[in-house]
């Protein structure tokens, strides 16, 4: 690693940058290839103090020493907050930052990934509050060193690893306390586009309460605090318990009123419905009776007119009775059972049967006489 004034800083337009490093009455060439391009966190100027980590090596056209960079850095307060500076309007313009990205957090999670260095105090606070708070969620540590040169590249890795555990609702890139120059790696641009594509909702707490970091504004949600972060994942299980208990009883409230209303509406039914039955009863029976009695009076009426139709056929059928003809003086005459009903069918010496209303009487027949034999005898 050499430290030293930033010079000559030239774009090719092959996209390697060379520049000079001068320290004192020294001086050496460098170049930064294009492939390195992006392990730059914030471009410095002309004129800063920076940090080039590379490689010496022989330049062969002029034999001459070379610092191969591989990672540059500016150095003082004020290159690098206008470094910075850029760096957040360039990353703003491709809309690393838009509200619209923002993802909401799991309302009760079950899985969550801290991301933070395995001995700092940032992740003793978020076990601390998980466990006040929800126990039963499962905690994930991917440690990664959040301070100092290589920080950026492994809480790049450590976000990587995080975003391939299956199940996971969250991610908590946290941090414990220090000054503006220990956020210096959340401020790079590796760390900033590593928070924004991590596959789940992540929620930054670096730690600093004045200071806002550009992986703070690229990622779902911020806290200030580590502790500040753990509260906005871990819902409070007594607050839950406390919903869940206010729920009941709306729920409780809601579902006896229902029940009253309809049982109000169903008795006013019932009422309306028994008064209609009642009135539908007396409508009937009034019906049934005045049908009742006019069947009655059709019956009787029907039944008179048959008594008077069988006392006129009984008075026809008694005047011709063959007993009325008792009456005015004839005799029926019947031989062997049967009536005679011609004088021809009687010989001298039948025994017939002489039938009077009053009785009966055996005679036999001594002389048979035609009806034309006896009116020629009497003239």
């Amino acid at each position: 690693v050499v430290r030293g004034e930033l010079a000559e800083l030239k774009r090719h337009t092959s996209g390697h940058v060379y520049f000079t490093l001068l320290g004192g009455e020294s001086r050496i060439s460098c170049a930064l290839f294009k492939n390195y391009l992006p392990y730059v966190p914030k471009w410095p100027r002309n004129g800063d103090e920076v940090l080039a980590e590379g490689s010496v090596s022989i330049y062969p056209p002029r034999g001459s020493y070379q610092l191969i960079v591989r990672r540059l850095v500016p150095v003082g307060e004020g290159a690098a907050e206008r470094a910075r500076q850029e760096l957040k309007a360039r990353l703003e313009g491709e809309g690393l930052f838009d509200p619209r990205l923002k993802r909401p957090l799991p309302r009760y999670p079950e899985k969550v990934a801290v991301v933070t260095s395995r001995t700092g105090a940032a992740l003793q606070d978020v076990i601390a509050v998980s466990g006040k708070r929800m126990p039963s969620c499962s905690l994930i540590v991917v440690p990664a060193q959040v301070q100092g040169y290589d920080a950026p590249e492994q809480i790049v890795r450590a976000l990587s690893r995080a975003g391939q555990y299956p199940g996971l609702d969250c991610v908590l890139l946290v941090r414990g306390g220090g000054s503006r120059d220990d956020l210096v790696p959340f401020d790079d641009e590796r760390v900033v586009r590593a928070v924004r594509n991590c596959p789940v909702p992540i929620v930054s707490g670096v730690g600093h309460e004045v200071d806002e970091t550009l992986s703070d504004l690229a990622a779902d949600v911020f806290a200030p605090t580590p502790s500040a972060a753990a509260e906005r994942v871990f819902p409070d299980r007594r607050e839950i318990l406390r919903h869940l208990a206010h729920w009941r009883s709306s729920m409780t409230s809601e579902v006896e009123g229902a029940i009253a209303s309809c049982s109000k509406d169903l008795a006013s039914c019932l009422q309306r419905g028994g008064r209609s039955v009642e009135r539908k009863l007396l409508e009937r029976r009034s019906s049934l009776m005045l049908h009742s009695s006019c069947l009655q009076r059709g019956m009787e009426r029907r039944l008179s007119e048959s008594r008077e139709r069988l006392g006129k056929a009984a008075a026809s059928l008694d005047g011709l009775s063959p007993l009325r003809s008792f009456d005015r003086g004839f005799v029926l005459c019947e031989k062997k059972g049967q009536p005679v009903r011609s004088a021809r069918s009687l010989d001298a010496g039948d025994e017939v049967t002489l039938r009077f209303r009053d009785g009966d009487a055996a005679a036999t027949i001594g002389e048979r006489r035609n009806a034309g034999a006896a009116a020629g005898k009497k003239n």
